[in-house]
């Protein structure tokens, strides 16, 4: 009986409040599903860690040294960044940058998007974070899970875990966290403007050509950033290229789909009770949602200047959706414009954007490393 039940008095309380968060991330891709294909394996995982000496992760026994699964998959998938940069393949194929490609002048909004990033890095250094650790934080801004992974692992991070948590958790509260803060910053008229979508042709050379070009620029002037870029243009490339549908539909759902559940739970390796039930979690949190905030800011206000300057005015909310979360903030902008009037259809401006906030957020990623590593 000893040893039957032996192991419930290696229970401590803080492994009990794990499994509530545990419990809670699975509600919440289940109920209210917010993105459940990460968050339903990230709350199993959860709790699998913090059973009283789980053998899903290494524990150092009597006996010796037992190497947990998750472990091995997090050195397998995670320590060397090939499970982020798979992932970025699958997402690559499943974006058109056709409204961008249409309408150039959108990446503006989508560089002017990822200020959240720069200003959290201050603001985490402030609070006495290590260089290294802030800059991760800092990149939760980019509303990009893949990106903040690669950065927080690639800097040896000591709050992988918590990162990774905020930046998804924000992710799938994109409609609850925007809306707030666009209407803060923009008055009743700007929101009212209008913006005709004429669609311009956009010839498949060029299609081609984009993903080749902005990987060659990227690593001439961000060398870092040319592994998160590249394999994201490779995945638009397979997309583009009209030779290998079967491969790219592949790449957009079983690809895509399989390392986001092996993320999840890989991640939740780094999610054990002593490592993420500590003060530095809740300040994380805190920052991830600053960073958030202000990003959505730096779009809108962007977009405000370029109204001084410009002939034909554009609606600023669509600088909100400069964030790396696509589809999701696009889809939060043509909202609101559609209750603000019923006939103002912003979805095409503001998907141009969301899509330039994914190339831009990438190269975020890859300055922090250039600057911090």
């Amino acid at each position: 009986m000893q040893e039957l039940f032996g192991n419930l008095w290696n229970l401590q309380w803080q492994q009990v409040v794990m499994w509530g968060i545990g419990g809670l991330l699975i509600w919440l891709a289940i109920k209210k599903e917010m993105e459940p294909s990460l968050l339903l394996p990230m709350g199993f995982g959860a709790i699998l860690v913090n059973l009283p000496l789980s053998g899903a992760v290494t524990q150092v026994l009597s006996t010796g040294t037992e190497v947990g699964p998750l472990d091995v998959l997090f050195d397998a998938g995670i320590a060397n960044e090939l499970f982020p940069l798979l992932l970025f393949v699958g997402i690559g194929a499943m974006i058109d940058f056709t409204p961008l490609l249409s309408n150039p002048k959108m990446m503006i909004f989508g560089a002017a998007a990822q200020f959240g990033i720069f200003f959290t890095l201050g603001a985490a250094t402030l609070m006495g974070f290590e260089l290294k650790d802030a800059a991760s934080i800092a990149v939760i801004g980019a509303a990009d899970g893949p990106t903040s992974i690669f950065v927080a692992n690639f800097l040896e991070s000591n709050y992988l875990g918590a990162i990774i948590v905020a930046a998804y958790s924000y992710m799938a509260l994109v409609p609850i966290i925007q809306p707030p803060v666009i209407r803060l910053v923009t008055t009743k008229k700007e929101r009212l403007i209008r913006m005709p979508y004429a669609e311009k042709q956009v010839s498949k050379t060029a299609k081609i050509l984009f993903p080749i070009i902005i990987t060659m620029v990227a690593g001439l002037f961000v060398p870092r950033s040319v592994a998160l870029v590249g394999f994201l243009m490779f995945g638009n490339l397979i997309r583009e290229c009209g030779v290998l549908d079967s491969l790219s539909e592949t790449a957009q759902k079983v690809l895509a789909n399989l390392i986001t559940l092996l993320l999840g739970l890989t991640v939740a390796s780094k999610m054990q009770a002593e490592y993420f039930l500590n003060r530095q979690t809740l300040m994380i949190l805190a920052l991830g949602l600053v960073a958030f905030v202000f990003d959505t800011i730096g779009g809108v206000l962007v977009a405000k200047v370029y109204n001084l300057f410009a002939k034909q005015k554009i609606n600023p909310m669509i600088g909100a959706a400069g964030i790396s979360a696509f589809p999701m903030s696009a889809r939060v902008v043509n909202k609101m414009g559609l209750q603000e009037d019923n006939q103002n259809f912003l979805l095409m401006h503001a998907v141009g954007v969301n899509v330039s906030g994914q190339i831009a957020s990438v190269i975020a990623g890859g300055m922090i490393l250039t600057l911090f590593a």
